[in-house]
């Protein structure tokens, strides 16, 4: 280095010299020497950068994201907590599970968590276990879109209701299917709840006499659905396992779906019970899932999407002396605006529904994508 070079401050390499708060230990994150600034909120650690490489396990991928930032850190640290969840004999597992799941294409991650035994209570939507029963009895969902060039969007709907097709954002669904769902309905699952209510008014279980409680509802509904597939399995009508409602009937699961009249479920039962005895005890199943949250040990939720079946989750630790110890949610929605589907978890810590020091992460993308990547990487890592 010149005399000259000196004096301009300039090091061989053209570089800037040093500037006030820039020391030789700036260009190692601050580990180095004693020129810098005090900080207390920062800590040296490295974003090390994520990998991606052929012959990568779910659970590898994972475990790299938590290498970068980001949703990519989140979702490594969603894994770690939701693969504790599992692997805790103490846990129980709540699950809330929103949105169009089952149309999207979950309905078999969501039944083989609950044989397997991941799932200790599912609350769901009334949408869900309508879409679920229509696969199970050998409807379809089939590939759409949600936008047609040559026409607008007004167009595009217009067509598909002339077509007798619902739309799913880009899944659609013949409506004959909604048929055969009332159908199967009407013969195979409401006339035994209607004639036990006739018989003995369903006494018992914490809901009111001469009714019956959604989760008994939905229990056989389950029953039917798996009887059903097994039928149409048979006949060769459809390949589509018996589903999320089966799978809770045939393993003892209990199946809440807190807000079953805004479905085609609930308006099936509202009709049904208009010329018959049955009827629904909206307020029988806070009863079993305080019980199973009571006696829990430890609690975990896995909160996917937002809406009822999130704060029914979440909302029972409310009459519990406990709270939960773990908790992940995916969700796309934000905080800013107030509402419950982008509530974060550390606003629910303010309530009490999570424990001081529990473990709690959200994720923030299309429930699509992180929950088969979710289960994926954390079961990997607790069946491994």
């Amino acid at each position: 280095m010149t005399d000259e070079d000196a004096d301009t401050g300039e090091r061989e390499d053209g570089d800037p010299g040093d500037t006030a708060g820039k020391g030789d230990d700036a260009g190692d994150g601050g580990t180095g020497g004693t020129d810098g600034p005090e900080r207390e909120e920062f800590s040296p650690d490295p974003v090390a950068h994520a990998e991606a490489r052929a012959g990568m396990t779910v659970d590898e991928l994972a475990e790299s994201y938590g290498d970068a930032g980001f949703g990519a850190s989140a979702m490594a640290e969603a894994v770690d907590v939701y693969a504790e969840m599992l692997g805790r004999e103490a846990v129980t597992n709540f699950v809330g599970l929103a949105g169009a799941m089952v149309p999207a294409g979950m309905r078999r991650i969501v039944a083989d968590l609950i044989r397997d035994g991941h799932v200790d209570a599912l609350v769901t939507t009334g949408a869900n276990l309508t879409h679920d029963a229509i696969e199970a009895i050998g409807g379809k969902h089939h590939h759409g879109r949600h936008d047609v060039p040559e026409l607008t969007r007004r167009e595009h709907d217009e067509t598909l209701r002339a077509e007798g097709v619902d739309r799913i954002y880009d899944v659609y669904l013949p409506q004959e299917h909604f048929t055969h769902f009332e159908t199967h309905l009407r013969e195979n699952v409401f006339p035994p709840l209607a004639d036990a209510v006739g018989a003995d008014g369903e006494a018992g279980g914490g809901h009111a006499h001469g009714s019956v409680s959604i989760q008994r509802l939905t229990e056989e509904l389950g029953r039917a659905n798996a009887e059903a597939n097994a039928a149409a399995r048979e006949a060769g009508e459809t390949e589509a396992g018996p589903g999320i409602a089966a799978a809770a009937w045939e393993h003892d699961v209990p199946v809440y779906c807190p807000a079953i009249q805004d479905s085609v479920l609930g308006l099936q039962t509202w009709m049904y019970g208009q010329t018959s005895s049955l009827s629904v005890d909206a307020f029988a199943d806070v009863t079993g899932l305080t019980d199973l949250a009571f006696d829990a040990e430890e609690a975990g939720a896995l909160v996917v999407g937002g809406g009822v079946p999130k704060n029914f989750v979440l909302q029972t630790m409310l009459v519990t002396p406990g709270a939960y110890d773990y908790a992940v949610q995916l969700t796309m929605d934000p905080e800013a605006s107030g509402g419950l589907s982008g509530a974060t978890l550390e606003e629910a810590r303010s309530w009490g529904k999570l424990e001081p020091e529990a473990r709690n992460v959200s994720v923030y993308a299309d429930a699509t994508i992180t929950f088969p990547l979710l289960v994926a990487a954390a079961r990997e890592r607790v069946e491994a």
